[in-house]
């Protein structure tokens, strides 16, 4: 062995492998002790908050939305019905809608709320706010919560939307598969059919059948 290559040996292990060790070692106690974050597939703008900086309702409450919000974008989102959202699928308001409450107005709460948070915790869980009857805290739950009821009513329209698509389905294939041969089962046949197409092309605007006003929420 060479004095060069006796030097490279000795430079390799007295140098850089220490080195390495140390940087590894730093890399790993910095991520068993780093803060672990929030995570939340269908609102990723919330990933940079630390859970422990939210109460524990708070979070409850973010998990139902995260968990309805993603069934709702697919029922919403999917209009081609092929298992993913992309540029095939026809976007309604109502998605529109889902979006911007994932997107921007629940991130937003909750910033609102960290900023009270951060002022004074004490203040922000304990003192109400002025011209009001609720504390910050209390007003973000308010926000979760109304966030939450939309969600819930979404899905139950959908639920007894598809529901009717069912039972009219089974309807017209009762009828069809007792062979009418006279004019009016034929008419029956033709309404049950129109009924049917009717109910798959009238998308859910809302739970109450209609198309959602979003001209109330700023989108």
């Amino acid at each position: 062995m060479t004095q060069i290559t006796a030097m490279l040996v000795m430079f390799v292990l007295y140098g850089v492998l220490p080195a390495a060790g140390l940087y590894l070692g730093y890399r790993g106690i910095k991520k068993v002790t780093a803060p672990k974050m929030l995570e939340y597939k269908a609102m990723p703008q919330l990933g940079y908050i630390p859970e422990k900086s939210l109460p524990e309702e708070v979070k409850t409450a973010l998990t139902q939305i995260n968990e309805k919000g993603e069934k709702l974008r697919v029922i919403y989102g999917d209009s081609n019905n092929d298992g993913k959202i992309d540029d095939k699928d026809t976007v309604n308001e109502t998605y529109i809608m889902i979006q911007n409450l994932m997107d921007r107005h629940v991130p937003q709460a909750i910033a609102d709320y960290r900023r009270l948070h951060d002022l004074d915790g004490a203040l922000a869980d304990n003192t109400k706010i002025k011209h009001s009857d609720v504390t910050g805290k209390e007003a973000l739950l308010d926000v979760l919560m109304t966030i939450n009821t939309q969600f819930d009513d979404l899905l139950n329209a959908s639920y007894h939307q598809d529901g009717q698509k069912l039972l009219a389905t089974n309807r017209y294939l009762q009828q069809r598969f007792e062979n009418p041969t006279n004019k009016a089962d034929i008419q029956q046949l033709d309404s049950n059919a129109t009924e049917i197409n009717a109910i798959k092309n009238n998308a859910i605007e809302s739970p109450n059948g209609e198309r959602a006003n979003t001209e109330d929420i700023k989108l």
